[in-house]
């Protein structure tokens, strides 16, 4: 019996040795990642690099403050429109998990979510960019097509691409966290008087908080990166502009402008963005872990 505990023990050890070991193998192409932004990047950051404009081809310095602004622009509308959106599908997905009309709305959700993010960039730009170019040109004729050839881009249509990617994340979150509330929340406030949409509101929503927060900041995290689909949309622009109607310059899309090109300064400068969107979302993820492990319940 001593020798079949040793041997079970022995088992537990190695097991447990290797999924750590595991753990922290799978830890190893992040902090690579990390570092090597960090050593490329951390040295291009200063106050000129986030207070000005992109310089011109031939000229030294210049910053990033155009892409800066408009990350924050787009990434703000997105979350304006997906947020409240998210947050109801999600309420209507845990209160009726069982009727035909939730079923197929979570396998649309589930199906979306897996749609590539540069499908709903050309999805947006056929939806919205093309067909508002070929009426301002309807409109306006040639002064339109030569003064104004890309007023089909925006912003608008960069943060309606971004929301459409926030939604099923933000929907599932908040579907899953209220799931896990036991029924006896509800059926205490609803055994009070306390009217339905009251009970969804006062309670329920602020009992699972951290879960829908998570979700948020997750979804955040998601677009703040996202390239592709902004290609189609919001296009960029080399000025800084706060018009949500015309084309507007992202860190992403600077990044992959830049990174690509042949000029040092401009691969400074993308190294330099790169930095700071990394150093964004990691600040992001622990704002996160603070504010939910702040309002976690114990129920």
């Amino acid at each position: 019996m001593e020798a079949r505990i040793g041997v079970r023990n022995t088992k537990s050890i190695l097991f447990k040795s290797l999924i750590v070991f595991l753990a922290f193998v799978i830890t190893i192409p992040l902090i690579i990642v990390l570092l090597y932004i960090i050593k490329m990047g951390v040295m291009q950051v200063n106050w000129h690099f986030l207070t000005k404009i992109p310089a011109p081809v031939g000229e030294t310095g210049g910053g990033v403050s155009n892409a800066l602004l408009g990350s924050f622009i787009i990434v703000l509308m997105s979350s304006i429109v997906a947020i409240p959106v998210g947050i109801l599908a999600g309420i209507y997905l845990s209160e009726n998990a069982g009727t035909r009309l939730a079923y197929y709305s979570g396998l649309c959700v589930d199906i979306l979510q897996g749609v590539p993010s540069i499908v709903v960039g050309i999805v947006i730009y056929f939806w919205l960019v093309k067909p508002w170019t070929l009426l301002n040109i309807s409109f306006f004729k040639f002064h339109v097509l030569i003064a104004n050839p890309l007023s089909g881009f925006s912003a608008i249509s960069g943060s309606v691409a971004l929301a459409i990617m926030m939604l099923p994340i933000i929907i599932r979150a908040t579907e899953q966290t209220l799931l896990l509330l036991p029924p006896s929340l509800k059926e205490a406030a609803l055994s009070l008087g306390v009217p339905y949409h009251r009970v969804i509101l006062k309670v329920i929503v602020p009992c699972g908080f951290a879960g829908i927060l998570s979700g948020i900041m997750l979804a955040v995290a998601r677009i703040i990166g996202e390239t592709a689909p902004l290609l189609f949309t919001a296009f960029g622009n080399p000025y800084l502009s706060i018009s949500i109607t015309r084309p507007m310059e992202t860190l992403p899309h600077l990044i992959y402008t830049y990174a690509t090109s042949p000029y040092n300064d401009w691969i400074n400068l993308a190294w330099g963005a790169s930095f700071i969107l990394l150093m964004f979302v990691l600040l992001l993820n622990i704002f996160t872990k603070l504010i939910t492990r702040k309002w976690n319940i114990q129920l």
